[in-house]
């Protein structure tokens, strides 16, 4: 579990624009240079080299705007790992979005396989003009593999959503996921790199939060089921398969659409409280999310203020995941709702 204490340490390393943070000794960095070379040729030598295809345009049916949806990130946002768009979790979440706001939902990707967070303010110049309603940003295993400095990769995932919240972008950010659960890396590497990916979440987190934007996380959310499952990883056994991004989805989809105001009340009740008082400090919220399934960390205010004594308020919240529709079935599900007689 990532310590309070540490996540507050990174965070202020990125306020202020310390140094690089200290995440192990030389000799541990010797050892993540050696395997982490020979991981990267196991996985590169695996890896499909043609992304999926980007899977943009319009999805779902109905009248009024389309909400325009941008996702930003690396491979896990593009997908790689899958041969069809309509396996990628842009395309499922935008069918997914369209079918709970009954409203067409315009898809925009700007996502790169391979990119770091400094690389994302050319993604968000790209998605700017198309005036997105929402964004989700997945982003940070590269940052964790490259030896970004975690305060770099942070200070840029800031301003890339503070970018997008000032022009009224609800922004949605899936944290760095758990690289404790990719096989080609060796122990103790592995532990390590687990260790490492919940550092830079929790961190992700305070800093989305401080900029306007909402997280989820995404590490402890595919960790045990991708360690446990197999067929949750592609051929690579790095990059996610068809199965495992239908359930990145599933977990990412509630925050998107209530973040426009789209998720419904009733499939929130009767799910448990992560615990009493889920506002919490930002750091606290930090901590505790970045090693617990799929939690939710957005902005909260206590009695009229949005920050006390240890900053910044956040509000904690675990939704259930829904049941993630390929376009082609959320297509046919509005098709047979247009046809049933109304009061039946």
């Amino acid at each position: 579990m990532v310590r309070t204490a540490t996540a507050r340490r990174l965070a202020a390393a990125t306020a202020y624009g310390g140094g690089s943070v200290a995440l192990g000794g030389a000799a541990l960095v010797a050892l993540l240079r050696e395997e982490a070379r020979a991981a990267r040729r196991r996985v590169e030598a695996r890896t499909s080299k043609a992304p999926p295809p980007s899977g943009e345009g319009l999805y779902g049916r109905g009248r009024g705007k389309p909400i325009v949806f941008a996702v930003l990130g690396d491979s896990s946002a593009v997908g790689l790992g899958v041969e069809r768009a309509t396996e990628t979790p842009g395309v499922l979440i935008a069918a997914g979005l369209a079918e709970l706001a009954e409203r067409p939902v315009r898809f925009v990707r700007a996502a790169v396989s391979g990119a770091r967070s400094p690389q994302l303010a050319d993604q968000v110049d790209q998605v700017l003009p198309e005036r997105p309603d929402v964004a989700l940003i997945m982003i940070g295993a590269n940052d964790v593999t490259s030896r970004t400095s975690p305060s770099v990769a942070v200070a840029h995932l800031a301003e890339a959503v503070r970018r997008l919240t000032e022009t009224g972008c609800e922004v949605v950010v899936g944290t760095c996921p758990d690289l404790g659960t990719i096989r080609p890396i060796g122990q103790p590497l592995r532990l390590l790199a687990r260790r490492w990916s919940r550092q830079l979440a929790a961190a992700q987190t305070i800093a989305v939060v401080n900029a306007g934007g909402r997280t989820v996380s995404l590490g402890s959310v595919l960790g045990p089921a991708f360690a446990s499952d197999h067929s949750m990883f592609s051929i690579d056994e790095f990059h996610p398969s068809a199965a495992g991004y239908a359930q990145a989805a599933a977990v990412l989809l509630p925050s998107v659409a209530d973040a426009v105001g789209v998720w419904p009340a009733a499939a929130d009740r009767g799910v448990r409280p992560i615990r009493r008082g889920t506002v919490r400090p930002v750091a606290q919220a930090a901590a505790r999310a970045a090693s617990r399934t799929g939690t939710e960390v957005q902005p909260a205010e206590v009695g009229g203020s949005d920050s006390g004594p240890w900053g910044p308020w956040a509000l904690l919240r675990r939704r259930r995941p829904p049941e993630i529709l390929t376009p082609e079935q959320a297509e046919e599900s509005a098709g047979e709702s247009a046809e049933s007689p109304v009061g039946g």
